[in-house]
Formats: C-alpha cells, sequence, structure tokens
C-alpha cells in the first residue's frame, strides 16, 4: 500500500481528513476504519473550523456567480445571493423628511410657517386648521419621490412582496417617535376593494402592517399591539386616486370605508397605515369612519409622503407606473376640506 500525499476517508456520522502522508506502519486496520494519527487530526480539525466559519460566506459567493442578478431599483449589479433584489446602498439611501412639518398631518410648512399657529413645533397646516382631521397625528418616512418611490412601486405593481416588511419597518420607526404613541394599539391596514385586491394578488397596506409589527414589537416589547386586517372595509369601488386633484380624491373616497364590526375597535387605539399620504383623502376618510364606529384615536404611519410645492402637489418625472398627480387645485383647500369634513358618509 502506497501512502498518498492526501486522503480522505469518509465514514457515517464522521469525516477524517489527512493532508501528510501517512506512514503506513502507523496506520493500524480496525473494524471502525484507519486511525489517523493524532497530529494529522489536530491539523485538519483547525482546516474544518475555518471551512465552518466562512460556510455562509462561500454559499453567498457561489449563488452571486451562479445566480447573478442586478437591483431593481439602480441597476447596480448585486454582491451577493439576497431574497430581496435591491441592494444595501439603496435601502441606505432613503432619506427621512427633513424641515418644519405640521404636527397633525406632516405637511411641509416652509412656505406657511408665517400664517401657522401654536409655534414651530405645534405649527398647523392651513388644511389642519381649517378643518381638523379625525385622526390624532400622521406620519412617514420621506417624501414620495426618488428610491423610495421605486421601492413602492416594485412592490405595488411588480409584486415584489417581500419588499414590504422592510418597508413596513420605515413607518414603524416614524410610528415610535410619536411621543403619545399609545402601548395598546390595534393596527389597521387601509383596505383595497375586493376584485382590485384579488387582481393584485395582496394588499400592500396589510403586509407593510404586518411589517411594522415586526419592528415594534422587536423596538419595544411592552407594547401590545394586534393586526386587525378587516377591521376596515370597502363598501364601493372607488377610481384610482392617482391623476386625480385634490377636490376629486376627496371626492372619490366619500363615504367607501365602513367598520364592519363596531365592537371590535369600540374604545380602541388604532395606528392606521397605508404606504402612500398624498392629500390626506384617504386617511381622513378611514379615521372618520373608525372614529365612528367608537375608536378612542387614530394614528397614521405611512412609508412615504407627497409634499407640495407651491401649493401644488408635483409629479416625479421618471414615474411610469401612474398618471401624472395633479398640476392644479380645483378649489380653495380651506373651502373643500371644510365642506368634505363637514359631509356625512
Amino acid at each position: 500500500m502506497q501512502a498518498s500525499a492526501a486522503r480522505c476517508v469518509f465514514r457515517s456520522q464522521s469525516v477524517s481528513l489527512t493532508s501528510r502522508a501517512v506512514n503506513p506502519e502507523r496506520v493500524q486496520q480496525t473494524s471502525r476504519g484507519p486511525e489517523i494519527p493524532p497530529s494529522d487530526i489536530s491539523a485538519w480539525r483547525a482546516v474544518v473550523r475555518v471551512l465552518r466559519s466562512t460556510a455562509a460566506g462561500t454559499v453567498h459567493s457561489l449563488t452571486s456567480v451562479v445566480f447573478p442578478a442586478d437591483c431593481r431599483a439602480c441597476g447596480v449589479p448585486l454582491s451577493g445571493f439576497s431574497l430581496l433584489p435591491v441592494c444595501d446602498s439603496c435601502w441606505t439611501d432613503l432619506p427621512m423628511q427633513a424641515g418644519t412639518l405640521c404636527a397633525r398631518c406632516g405637511e411641509a410648512l416652509a412656505g406657511d410657517l408665517e400664517s401657522a399657529s401654536g409655534g414651530q413645533a405645534q405649527a398647523q397646516c392651513r388644511l389642519c386648521r381649517a378643518a381638523a382631521p379625525a385622526f390624532e397625528k400622521a406620519v412617514a418616512h420621506g417624501v414620495y419621490s426618488g428610491k423610495l418611490r421605486m421601492l413602492i412601486h416594485l412592490m405595488k405593481y411588480d409584486g415584489l412582496e417581500g419588499l414590504a416588511r422592510r418597508l413596513g419597518g420605515l413607518a414603524a420607526e416614524q410610528a415610535l417617535a410619536i411621543a403619545e404613541l399609545p402601548e395598546n394599539l390595534l393596527v389597521a391596514p387601509v383596505p383595497l376593494w375586493g376584485p382590485k385586491r384579488r387582481q393584485r394578488g395582496f394588499n400592500q397596506a396589510e403586509l407593510l402592517a404586518r411589517g411594522a409589527i415586526a419592528v415594534m414589537r422587536r423596538r419595544r416589547p411592552a407594547m401590545r399591539l394586534k393586526l386587525g386586517a378587516g377591521v376596515l372595509e370597502r363598501q364601493r369601488a372607488t377610481e384610482s386616486q392617482a391623476g386625480l386633484s385634490p377636490h376629486g380624491r376627496r371626492v372619490n373616497v366619500r363615504g367607501a370605508f365602513f367598520v364592519p364590526h363596531p365592537a371590535v375597535v369600540d374604545g380602541r387605539d388604532v395606528l392606521l397605515i397605508d404606504d402612500i399620504y398624498t392629500t390626506g383623502a384617504t386617511a381622513r376618510a378611514c379615521a372618520r369612519a373608525l372614529r365612528s364606529a367608537g375608536a378612542k384615536s387614530v394614528w397614521v404611519a405611512t412609508v412615504a409622503r407627497a409634499q407640495r410645492e407651491d401649493g401644488l402637489l408635483r409629479a416625479d418625472a421618471s414615474d411610469a407606473q401612474e398618471p401624472k398627480t395633479e398640476e392644479a387645485i380645483e378649489l380653495p383647500m380651506e373651502q373643500d376640506v371644510a365642506f368634505w369634513a363637514g359631509s356625512s358618509q
């Protein structure tokens, strides 16, 4: 028997390896197989420990070569295997909103601060001063543009449902930053009209709500959170809000939402979750329905917030999924919102 330069001997329940020439006289054949010298075993145990410690990294690198992919948001090749086709750089390039925001709805107050009352910290926009919404406060991670808009579109229109968990976490972080947020919350996603949900295959707001709950439970274990997927329902079909004027959006959702089982929300604090806060028509309608059903308070958290420039909602030129948002306001906002908020459902 000639000693080999390298041998691998496999047997059930164990693996013995050697990399050096083995003296045949030192190898004793037994019923358990060949016996490897202690020095050889020690050397190869060290090798095995290194291999085990880098196993995950090895698989990560191999799958990157075998299954190459590009980031769906920026097009840069992904450095490794990921269930979410979005690079780490894009996830970190999602800045939070900056500047002075309305203490009630989160509207930017850059051009409205002089007329706002209550000081900078408690300043409210003219819409909220004219007709206070039924919710206590609405927060959002960032402005609905750039990478954030792209990720929301990938989730909604390209069916990348896995993005919802991480996007929902962004909304959760903003909700947790609310000092007055109750510890016991019923988390209610904004519902989709039945046929539309069946066509899409999922309700993005519900997926976001599940992601938000996961983050909130991890960050604040003392919170008591319950998902209320069926708390709100749409009782009629509505047009897509995209492309409608602010007045059209409010008319479109007027009376569209209701609470089928009021006892579920009676006396409860509710956190309403959605993907985008645009004019606030949907959030206002949902909050009114919840409060009418007996909810103690309603709070709103969204992933993104459409902000105004010079009183108009500006569309992103790169947006190819939805029609361009409104270019003009049909009615004075104070008059229109006051009328709408006082209308019966």
